[in-house]
């Protein structure tokens, strides 16, 4: 029987020399070491041996089992080896070479206008008030004197939740809550955020955009506060050159209400950016309506503001003259590591 054994460790040793796949190893191992292979049943024929002979036969056979497995590692090992040794034989890389550096990110030019809007506003006494982007009818519209039947609401279509909720047209939804928090005190924030609107999507349009809305609620607050904070940003954003124009418009929250133009930096010759203008529209803004003061807890006999609404990728299309606004959400590297 010893014979045997030995015969068989001969002919697994010389089977698993022949291996040259090691997808072939699990069955070699099966065949001679697993629970149902050949030298497991050597091990059930020890019952017909003489007690005498069973510890020395039980040594034999433990003795072959390890010199197998210690066969089968190695094996394993050398097969898996010159598998690696082929497949960069076959291939350029060179693992010995340093590793490509990995670049590190950086905020989103988006991101990056918000922060120099937020620090320009910073220096004049505004600080950051942060409103939902999902809004009720009442926010978004009713309490900004824009009720149900109101036309302006064609300006504004949006993505609606369900009959109250949707997603906000503005920032301006912000301006109530801002002023139901800090009643009765002074106000002075900028509320920036995500817009939606249901809009074609087009190189001057997107169907959501960044905004920034300011607020500023206190006692003699006039018209020309908000012009001379208009003109020290942008003055502060695109350059001490800038001049700005003031145009009368409409907006239901405000009243008056206006259009702060920009200087375009082709000097005013005219240019494709300002469509040969010589200005560029840099914000929409005018002095808080009373009924919206009321609504936000304020009375208008005694209390005057002013509120102005900006787009953020509109200052980055302007600063940087990029023409086309889908860049924004292209995630293009190409377009994204210039900046």
């Amino acid at each position: 029987m010893i014979e045997a054994i030995h015969a068989l460790r001969q002919q697994a040793e010389q089977e698993l020399e022949r291996l040259d796949d090691a997808a072939a190893l699990p069955e070699w191992y099966r065949r001679y070491l697993g629970r149902k292979g050949e030298l497991t049943q050597q091990l059930k024929q020890m019952g017909a041996l003489s007690p005498e002979e069973r510890p020395k036969m039980g040594k034999v056979v433990n003795k072959v089992k390890q010199t197998l497995e210690d066969a089968f590692h190695a094996r394993q090992q050398s097969l898996q080896t010159e598998q690696l040794n082929r497949e960069l034989a076959g291939d350029d890389l060179d693992v010995t070479l340093p590793g490509r550096p990995v670049h590190t990110g950086h905020l989103h030019l988006t991101t990056q206008t918000l922060r120099k809007i937020y620090r320009i506003f910073g220096e004049m006494g505004f600080q950051v008030y942060e409103a939902p982007d999902v809004e009720t009818d009442e926010y978004n519209f009713q309490l900004l004197n824009i009720p149900e039947y109101h036309p302006a609401r064609d300006m504004w279509d949006t993505f609606w939740v369900n009959d109250q909720v949707l997603l906000r047209t503005h920032t301006s939804p912000g301006q109530i809550r801002a002023m139901r928090e800090y009643h009765p005190d002074p106000i002075r924030v900028i509320l920036p955020g995500k817009c939606y609107r249901y809009e074609q999507i087009t190189p001057r349009s997107e169907h959501q955009f960044f905004q920034v809305e300011g607020l500023a609620v206190g006692k003699n607050i006039r018209l020309t506060d908000l012009i001379g904070v208009m003109s020290e940003f942008a003055r502060k954003m695109y350059g001490q050159e800038r001049e700005v124009r003031i145009r009368g418009s409409y907006f239901p929250f405000t009243e008056p209400s206006i259009e702060i133009d920009m200087s375009c930096s082709c000097e005013k010759v005219g240019c494709r950016l300002c469509k040969q203008t010589g200005w560029l529209e840099i914000a929409g803004a005018g002095m808080v309506h009373p009924v919206v003061l009321r609504n936000g807890g304020y009375e208008p006999e005694e209390w005057t503001g002013f509120a102005l609404g900006m787009g953020v990728e509109r200052p980055a299309l302007l600063k940087h003259g990029i023409q086309d606004i889908r860049y924004f959400y292209g995630n293009d590297l190409r377009f994204l590591q210039q900046f």
